[in-house]
């Protein structure tokens, strides 16, 4: 089924949702109503041939619904909202989540670009809540929070929120963070290389990123690459045309600090350097099937001379782009390691506007590596000026390769 919605598929670092805990198989259809304070359901009838106890899972419903103190807190489909989540959770994948309908909302307006809140990436390193890139010129950048900062905890006193991150989802984490434009969320980080976490606290605005931007430095076009969402391939259109009409006579693509977004946005942009029928990704099934997903334009950027820069901040679909460029020795990769993401989510809208993210397949190489919390190494290493972060060593070393 899956093979056959290749538009939908989504690599994604950070997804816009929110979550709750529990347990529930959504194949009983239920039709919930509140009576009173009780909840009534219409149907109990059991999933055949499952090894689960079904049974146990109705009376806790009914308990609750005949001794919790607070009738009102029992909202029906919060419980619900709540179930499913916590049984999506239960498979241990960070990136297999259900989303409720504002965060299905939510995740839609992050692919398009424009959302409120502090312009946050957000990821796992080893399984602890991590930013994955700042976007630029938001206030999470603007604070100095940085790729691969560890966030441990989450205040928030509006919201009456002081939570640690410690087993907590992509969710619940960017539920959390995200908010109304002019209020203010706390977090506590660990940087690697400090001795103690830290707070920062930062002003939530509204975010507009802009897929693709250009600006050229003595005929070289650097071309900032950001995500990989619904408005990338015109951006992406408009930035080449500008490269094209001013003869550049080599490009930098900047990859730093973008987190992924659609596969298809990551096959159509490697046709834009490589030939038609090059092999882009494979995506490798659970049931052992491999896809190939392969070049199938001629892009106009064949001939350019061209530098890659990633760092800790590059994940996924960036990933995805960045390594078959450099499998193919078609670029020289500059900078630090990437992020390290291998796994594809499908998306699932559902009626009433719910949403889950199922994780379908790893994505390997054009070499057949999975990168997945291994990232793509740089040919060339270069660290960033820790002392002043205007200086952009990175670039600077790319500029020079050309």
């Amino acid at each position: 089924m899956f093979r056959t919605m290749r538009k939908n598929l989504w690599i994604l670092v950070v997804v816009v949702l929110a979550g709750y805990g529990g347990f529930l198989v959504g194949e009983q259809k239920l039709k919930l109503e509140i009576r009173n304070w009780k909840v009534g359901v219409t149907s109990r009838e059991m999933p055949k041939n499952l090894a689960a106890d079904f049974g146990l899972f109705w009376m806790v419903w009914d308990k609750l619904s005949e001794q919790y103190v607070d009738k009102s807190a029992l909202d029906p489909q919060k419980m619900v909202d709540g179930a499913i989540s916590g049984m999506v959770q239960s498979v241990g994948d960070p990136y297999t989540v259900y989303l409720p309908v504002q965060q299905n909302k939510e995740a839609k307006e992050d692919l398009n670009g424009t959302f409120d809140g502090v312009g946050i990436q957000l990821g796992f390193k080893e399984k602890t809540l991590a930013v994955v890139a700042p976007l630029p010129q938001t206030p999470a950048d603007k604070a100095g929070v940085r790729a691969g900062d560890l966030i441990l905890r989450i205040k928030d006193p509006a919201k009456n929120v002081d939570r640690d991150t410690e087993r907590m989802t992509l969710p619940e984490a960017v539920g959390l963070i995200r908010g109304q434009k002019g209020t203010e969320v706390v977090l506590t980080l660990a940087r690697e290389g400090m001795e103690k976490p830290f707070e920062v606290s930062l002003t939530r605005d509204t975010i507009v990123v802009k897929s693709a931007t250009v600006e050229f430095r003595d005929g070289v076009a650097i071309l900032k690459l950001n995500r990989f969402g619904d408005r990338t391939q015109n951006e992406w259109n408009e930035a080449v045309s500008q490269i094209v009409t001013k003869g550049a006579r080599g490009m930098v693509l900047d990859l730093r600090n973008n987190p992924g977004g659609y596969l298809d946005g990551a096959v159509y942009i490697a046709g834009e350097f490589l030939p038609a029928g090059r092999e882009v990704v494979v995506q490798q099934y659970g049931d052992g099937i491999k896809e190939s997903r392969r070049v199938d334009r001629n892009g106009r950027l064949l001939k350019t001379k061209l530098v890659v820069v990633i760092n800790e901040g590059s994940a996924s679909a960036a990933e995805i782009l960045a390594g078959a460029l450099q499998d193919y020795k078609r670029v020289r990769v500059v900078g630090m390691k990437s992020f390290g993401k291998g796994s594809v989510q499908q998306p699932e809208d559902f009626p009433g506007g719910a949403g889950l993210h199922v994780t379908i397949a790893k994505w390997l190489r054009p070499s057949g590596e999975w990168i997945d919390k291994v990232g793509i190494k740089p040919d060339v290493e270069v660290k960033m000026d820790d002392k002043d972060e205007s200086n952009d060593l990175q670039l600077k070393k790319a500029l020079e390769m050309l």
